[in-house]
């Protein structure tokens, strides 16, 4: 399989100027701006310095960085003990340590993470924007399965117009007649109003975005109150933000398709037309669910169907591992340097 550049995918773009190239996001998204802070490393120390007992002794036992994994690991565990009849104490000390654990990962997420967007380096946020700005010029959509502000950051603090998220603000008090500005009174950014226009996609959600129960609630950033110290406000009074954690892809889908919002962006994506480009994407043995939905859009009817990715890789192992499951893709799979593509400059 030969090993494309960047430069090679953009002359694709180029070429099939009528087709949509969509963007996935992966970990490595994050990682590339800083590895301090998004590596599975950073959030394994963090974790591991709560020095919480049964999380000690877990994440010693269980000897990985990956978070995936470890959750996998405890939800067998408590399987096999219920299926064995086994110590129901036991059972729910493992299925509390696997909810510690997520919570844990949240909290990490939220301590590591830079305070606010101008933290990110103005060069960085402008060459992130300008990689970002490429894909929703061909009417593509932005697909992340990361948690963490920067894709939104980016989005917002550079001005890009044609995205949007699928959220927007209800009149509360409308009463069909003209009202002044100052008497009227919004609500909050709430999900689904602009849904029919969204271009951008959280797959396993993000930061921002918390289930009331009721409606899909985005906080903001504001003049008054960093994006981070509002999510933090909700977190410490016992509110999460919407959060796939779940060990294998199945698990994953199971979680999906039991939230609004998460099963409208997977069926978007699942329906995606045209090409898709991955960056910072590994397609380990947990993103089965990711697979699936590429191979449902590549099924579509012709011309409506998925006819290429673009997978990007770090190393020559990368590589190989993608040409190793090159078969499990129903489209033309091409591998490009990801390095080559300078996503923050």
């Amino acid at each position: 399989m030969k090993l494309e550049t960047f430069d090679d995918v953009l002359a694709s773009i180029r070429k099939n100027s009528r087709r949509p190239f969509h963007l996935l996001l992966g970990n490595g998204f994050s990682v590339s701006y800083d590895p301090k802070i998004f590596s599975y490393n950073a959030l394994h120390e963090f974790v591991q310095n709560l020095r919480d007992k049964d999380l000690s002794k877990i994440l010693e036992v269980i000897e990985t960085r990956n978070f995936e994994v470890i959750m996998q690991y405890l939800d067998n565990f408590a399987a096999l003990v219920d299926a064995l009849g086994g110590d129901p104490k036991l059972k729910k000390r493992v299925e509390d340590a696997s909810a510690k654990l997520k919570k844990s990962l949240l909290d990490a997420v939220k301590a590591m993470h830079p305070e606010h967007v101008f933290k990110v380096p103005e060069d960085q946020s402008a060459a992130c924007a300008t990689f970002l700005q490429q894909f929703l010029n061909t009417n593509g959509h932005i697909y992340s399965t990361n948690y963490d502000l920067l894709l939104y950051w980016v989005l917002m603090r550079n001005g890009i117009l044609n995205h949007v998220d699928g959220c927007g603000r209800e009149l509360e008090n409308d009463t069909g007649e003209y009202m002044a500005p100052e008497d009227q009174e919004w609500s909050d950014l709430i999900w689904g109003k602009n849904r029919n226009k969204q271009n951008v996609f959280y797959l396993h959600g993000a930061l921002p975005f918390f289930d009331s129960g009721v409606a899909v609630v985005k906080e903001e950033y504001d003049v008054y109150n960093y994006l981070l110290q509002k999510i933090s406000a909700r977190m410490e009074k016992g509110e999460y933000p919407i959060f796939v954690t779940a060990g294998d892809g199945q698990k994953k889908l199971n979680h999906i398709t039991h939230n609004q919002y998460l099963t409208y962006c997977y069926d978007s994506f699942c329906q995606a037309e045209g090409s898709l480009v991955t960056f910072g994407f590994s397609f380990g043995q947990y993103d089965e669910h990711i697979i699936a939905a590429i191979n449902k859009a590549a099924k579509q009817k012709v011309p409506n169907k998925l006819w290429s990715i673009y997978i990007g890789v770090y190393s020559p192992e990368d590589k190989k591992h993608i040409e190793q499951i090159e078969g499990k893709f129903r489209c033309k799979v091409h591998v490009f340097d990801a390095k080559t593509a300078k996503v923050w400059g």
